[in-house]
Protein backbone atom coordinates (compact mmCIF):
# COMPACT_ATOMS: atom_id res chain seq x y z
CA UNK A 1 0.00 0.00 0.00
CA UNK A 2 0.96 3.53 -0.74
CA UNK A 3 2.23 5.85 1.72
CA UNK A 4 -0.70 9.48 0.88
CA UNK A 5 0.21 12.81 2.72
CA UNK A 6 -1.73 15.70 1.80
CA UNK A 7 0.77 18.31 2.19
CA UNK A 8 0.28 20.88 5.06
CA UNK A 9 1.70 24.25 4.33
CA UNK A 10 1.17 25.22 7.86
CA UNK A 11 4.22 22.61 8.56
CA UNK A 12 6.16 24.77 6.16
CA UNK A 13 6.44 27.61 8.02
CA UNK A 14 10.24 27.71 8.33
CA UNK A 15 13.36 26.68 7.00
CA UNK A 16 13.81 24.03 10.19
CA UNK A 17 10.17 22.85 10.56
CA UNK A 18 9.83 22.24 6.74
CA UNK A 19 12.56 19.93 7.37
CA UNK A 20 11.16 18.54 10.56
CA UNK A 21 8.38 17.63 8.41
CA UNK A 22 9.96 15.99 5.64
CA UNK A 23 12.18 13.60 7.96
CA UNK A 24 8.53 12.97 9.93
CA UNK A 25 6.79 12.33 6.47
CA UNK A 26 9.68 9.94 4.68
CA UNK A 27 10.83 8.36 7.86
CA UNK A 28 14.38 9.25 7.20
CA UNK A 29 16.29 6.98 9.19
CA UNK A 30 18.70 10.03 10.52
CA UNK A 31 17.47 13.49 10.66
CA UNK A 32 18.90 15.51 8.27
CA UNK A 33 21.59 17.09 10.45
CA UNK A 34 22.72 19.47 7.19
CA UNK A 35 19.38 21.62 6.79
CA UNK A 36 19.39 22.49 3.28
CA UNK A 37 17.87 21.57 -0.01
CA UNK A 38 20.67 19.37 -1.42
CA UNK A 39 20.33 17.23 1.43
CA UNK A 40 16.95 16.89 1.71
CA UNK A 41 16.98 15.86 -2.38
CA UNK A 42 19.95 13.14 -1.38
CA UNK A 43 17.91 11.63 1.29
CA UNK A 44 14.32 11.61 -1.06
CA UNK A 45 16.52 9.96 -3.73
CA UNK A 46 16.81 7.10 -1.53
CA UNK A 47 13.08 6.80 -0.59
CA UNK A 48 11.84 2.95 -1.41
CA UNK A 49 8.47 2.91 -0.05
CA UNK A 50 5.64 4.03 -2.61
CA UNK A 51 4.69 7.79 -1.61
CA UNK A 52 1.95 10.16 -2.61
CA UNK A 53 2.32 13.75 -1.62
CA UNK A 54 -1.05 15.76 -2.36
CA UNK A 55 -1.18 19.15 -2.78
CA UNK A 56 -4.07 21.57 -2.95
CA UNK A 57 -4.72 24.95 -4.60
CA UNK A 58 -4.76 26.53 -1.26
CA UNK A 59 -1.46 24.57 0.04
CA UNK A 60 0.36 25.80 -3.22
CA UNK A 61 -0.72 29.10 -2.89
CA UNK A 62 0.58 29.60 0.78
CA UNK A 63 4.01 27.47 0.02
CA UNK A 64 4.61 29.83 -2.67
CA UNK A 65 4.56 32.72 -0.90
CA UNK A 66 7.61 31.32 0.98
CA UNK A 67 11.01 31.52 -1.20
CA UNK A 68 12.25 28.80 0.81
CA UNK A 69 8.58 26.83 0.65
CA UNK A 70 8.65 27.37 -2.94
CA UNK A 71 12.69 25.99 -3.65
CA UNK A 72 11.37 22.98 -1.70
CA UNK A 73 8.35 22.13 -3.96
CA UNK A 74 10.72 22.41 -6.75
CA UNK A 75 12.98 19.82 -4.88
CA UNK A 76 9.78 17.43 -4.20
CA UNK A 77 9.05 17.94 -7.90
CA UNK A 78 12.75 16.91 -9.14
CA UNK A 79 12.69 14.06 -6.87
CA UNK A 80 9.19 12.75 -8.31
CA UNK A 81 10.89 13.15 -11.72
CA UNK A 82 13.83 10.62 -10.79
CA UNK A 83 12.58 8.58 -7.76
CA UNK A 84 9.55 6.49 -9.06
CA UNK A 85 8.69 6.00 -5.66
CA UNK A 86 7.48 9.17 -5.20
CA UNK A 87 4.49 10.76 -6.43
CA UNK A 88 3.50 14.75 -6.42
CA UNK A 89 -0.07 15.10 -6.92
CA UNK A 90 -2.48 17.66 -7.25
CA UNK A 91 -6.00 17.43 -5.90
CA UNK A 92 -9.03 20.23 -5.29
CA UNK A 93 -9.78 20.47 -1.57
CA UNK A 94 -12.22 18.45 -0.24
CA UNK A 95 -15.96 20.13 0.61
Amino acid sequence: MDRVYILNPLRMTSKQDMHAYMDELFGFKEELDAVNLDALYDSLSEVSEDTDLILTPKSVTRICRSEYAYRLLLVLGEAAQENPHIRLLFREEEE
